[in-house]
């Protein structure tokens, strides 16, 4: 159903049955719109509108857009923080978001898609309620109706939760309006917002109790939210609201509240199943990379999509794939590849856990007595390192035959035995030096579609799970790229629970409780107990110090999951907080951490950096080569590889071996990676601090027009005079 919209009067949307989030009910879907008040007197007509309401508020693997979070791709998000280089949109110098011009637009996370009520964040906020509505009202039994409507109460929850975290305030909505010229709600102050996410997870957390805290669902209905997975979010929401971003203040009351909740609520969590992924070996971090790969209930999945591996042409709505793996996977296996940014390769921690010398990040943290190599970036780190980054020389097996896609890609034993060899040689010796050129072809029939480090967080490594959860259909010809991955996609992991618990422990002064937290972290990385689990020993008695070594493990720890933007965004690690939005008034100056985050933290600001990337070329020796899958100089000079690294056996003799090959027969080379100006001068990160909070783009605006406007933006409705609405207003 397509329609031109007002605001807060979105027509009914078309509601697609899914007997379940499990597997088992990914069947073809149907229309069920404009469902009588009858539907609602029968359990499968209140199942089939809820099932509905997670067909379209649940996480896809996919770029930050307005209906869903940042997923850990190189995205807007993404190419804001570390992991990834080249200027978003966010971060680049020579672009000022505007809310009154279509040019450089700041992004939509409010309405977007103006035209399509389906894929409208409020058009989904109506869904929920209408669902509510007509459950609350139906004549089946009130245990019934506490399922049904606890699982409504949180999706509207997380809907207002990702609405809060961009703009602070916006309408709360809780009846289904009618599609009049005069339905109209103001915004709510960013407290209401809070207060009112709060009270529907508690409620959400408080109906599905009897039903979910004993273990949680099984069978079929696992997948479905429960009083474990509420209440996550809802720490998740009291962590953001004690923030700096919303505690300019630094109120001892927000931390306090937010530790006396979130731990009394740690038990439910528990009783809902949910715990530390452990499979018992460990090696290397196979634990760590293994909690993405289950198939099965998964403890660590408090909040989760589930997907299948159909690879449909039939015509049925019936595939629903998780598109991660063909993504990251390099070109010569059937995949795109994801290019992992030098910056976070360097500030990985390493094998002692601690942070590499030299950095001037964290600089509160005490330095590895280890050496970072720069020319050989993977010696002695975290074992989460060899989970998150690829290089030339390191194994990373899957199922599936690339000759069948292209002739010239290596078999590898069909990807069995696959060793990734990315190194690079260029056609012109004047482009070797060149950090801007990027003229050179890869090894392996890569050629040009190759990537310097490659992504490897997440992946269904076969060395991990010989049981691939993916479809490999080398041609492609059922869809875009051979990877049909039933890999679910966790939001909310069990992981965080715990950072999240050990930062607000340390925002209320319990700074050994957080320490515990972080050991559980660590110990599951494969620390132990020998060294303090990587961890420096003051943190127990300095805030500060504390408070860096958390966000650096939840940096290290959710890398390419989404998480570390909404991380700097709420500590404001772009600036410290230092900066000031024109025309807002004196409570939104960061008063509390004394008036600068960044200083208090330790941390070294990210505007005025620049990121970079790195790849790996054939030494001066082998001289040039040419264009073609056969070019490679290495191979034609007779050159023998090493066996790939393998995550299996005990790394250190074999990265020593592979360090020792690299010397004789590749050299690091620094590639650009944020922009340069015409005249090829460096630029550098500049994250206004009016982005902290975004204002309505000239599509909400124009769409809406009694919505105010965010202090610091254009009000496109007032003539492009200043906006007005100042989210810490009560």
């Amino acid at each position: 159903m397509n329609s031109k919209i007002k605001f807060i009067a979105l027509g009914l949307l078309t509601t697609f049955g899914l007997a379940s989030c499990s597997d088992d009910f990914l069947w073809e879907k149907k229309n069920y719109d404009n469902v009588s008040a009858d539907a609602y007197n029968f359990l499968s007509g209140c199942n089939l509108r809820v099932n509905d309401v997670y067909s379209w508020c649940l996480p896809v693997p996919s770029d930050i857009s307005w209906k869903y979070p940042s997923m850990g791709n190189a995205d807007i998000a993404g190419k804001s923080t570390e992991e990834y280089s080249g200027f978003s949109d966010f971060v680049n110098p020579e672009i000022e978001l505007s809310s009154g011009s279509t040019n450089n637009s700041v992004p939509d996370f409010f309405l977007a898609s103006n035209n399509n009520i389906q894929e409208a964040v409020y058009g989904r906020i109506r869904n929920i309620n209408d669902a509510i509505k007509g459950i609350s009202g139906s004549t089946i039994d009130e245990e019934q109706k506490n399922i049904f409507l606890g699982q409504c109460y949180f999706f509207r929850a997380w809907c207002y939760y990702n609405l809060v975290k961009w703009y602070g305030g916006v309408p709360i909505l809780t009846e289904v309006l009618e599609p009049v010229a005069d339905s109209f709600t103001p915004r709510s102050s960013a407290k209401a917002c809070i207060d009112f996410i709060l009270e529907d997870l508690n409620r959400s957390a408080e109906m599905l109790r009897a039903h979910t805290t004993n273990g949680g669902w099984s069978g079929s209905d696992y997948g479905r939210v429960t009083s474990g997975t509420a209440l996550a979010l809802k720490g998740r929401v009291l962590l953001m609201w004690a923030s700096p971003l919303f505690n300019r203040a630094n109120d001892p009351a927000r931390w306090t509240d937010a530790y006396t909740q979130m731990t009394a609520d740690l038990s439910t969590i528990n009783a809902c199943g949910y715990g530390l992924y452990k499979a018992g070996n460990n090696i290397n971090g196979s634990d760590f990379a293994r909690q993405f790969l289950t198939s099965g209930k998964n403890p660590e999945a408090v909040f989760v999509t589930l997907h299948n591996n159909v690879a449909s042409d039939d015509g049925l709505d019936n595939q629903k794939n998780n598109r991660w793996e063909r993504d990251i996977r390099p070109a010569n296996t059937g995949g795109g590849g994801k290019s992992a940014g030098l910056m976070l390769i360097q500030m990985f921690p390493m094998a002692d856990g601690k942070i590499p010398a030299g950095l001037g990040t964290y600089t509160k943290l005490e330095t590895s007595d280890y050496s970072y190599e720069a020319e050989y970036p993977f010696m002695n780190r975290d074992p989460r390192f060899y989970r998150t980054f690829t290089f030339p020389g390191f194994r990373w097996a899957y199922n599936g035959d690339p000759t069948k896609r292209d002739s010239h890609n290596p078999s590898y034993n069909s990807g069995k035995d696959y060793v990734l060899w990315n190194y690079v040689w260029y056609t012109d010796l004047n482009d070797q030096g060149n950090p801007e050129s990027g003229n050179s072809y890869a090894a392996d029939n890569l050629l040009t579609s190759k990537s310097g480090v490659y992504v490897r967080k997440k992946s269904d490594d076969l060395d991990v799970n010989p049981s691939s959860l993916y479809v490999y259909e080398p041609l492609g010809s059922k869809g875009a790229g051979p990877f049909f991955s039933a890999a679910p996609l966790i939001e909310l992991r069990y992981a965080e629970v715990l950072l999240n618990l050990a930062e607000v422990a340390c925002g209320a002064g319990h700074m050994d409780e957080a320490v515990r937290y972080l050991q559980q972290i660590r110990e599951r990385a494969g620390y132990t107990s020998a060294n303090n689990y990587g961890l420096q020993a003051n943190l127990a008695g300095d805030q500060a110090t504390c408070m860096s070594a958390i966000l650096y493990e939840r940096q290290i720890e959710f890398a390419y999951e989404g998480k570390r933007f909404d991380d700097m965004r709420r500590w404001m690690l772009f600036d410290g907080g230092a900066q000031t939005v024109s025309g807002a008034p004196a409570s939104w100056k960061l008063t509390g951490w004394g008036g600068n985050t960044c200083t208090w933290l330790g941390f070294k600001p990210f505007n005025g950096q620049r990121r970079e990337n790195i790849e790996f070329r054939v030494a001066d020796q082998y001289g040039v080569g040419g264009t073609q899958w056969d070019s490679d100089p290495l191979v034609k000079a007779g050159t023998e590889r090493p066996a790939g690294v393998d995550l299996r056996q005990e790394l250190a003799p074999q990265l020593e071996s592979l360090k020792e090959w690299y010397k004789t027969n590749l050299v690091v080379k620094e590639r650009k990676g944020d922009g340069r100006d015409s005249q090829h001068n460096d630029l550098y990160i500049n994250f206004r601090p009016k982005y902290y909070f975004l204002g309505f783009s000239t599509g909400a605006q124009n769409s809406n027009k009694g919505l105010a406007q965010t202090i610091g933006w254009e009000d496109y409705n007032n003539g492009n005079a200043p906006g007005t609405f100042d989210p810490f207003a009560e």
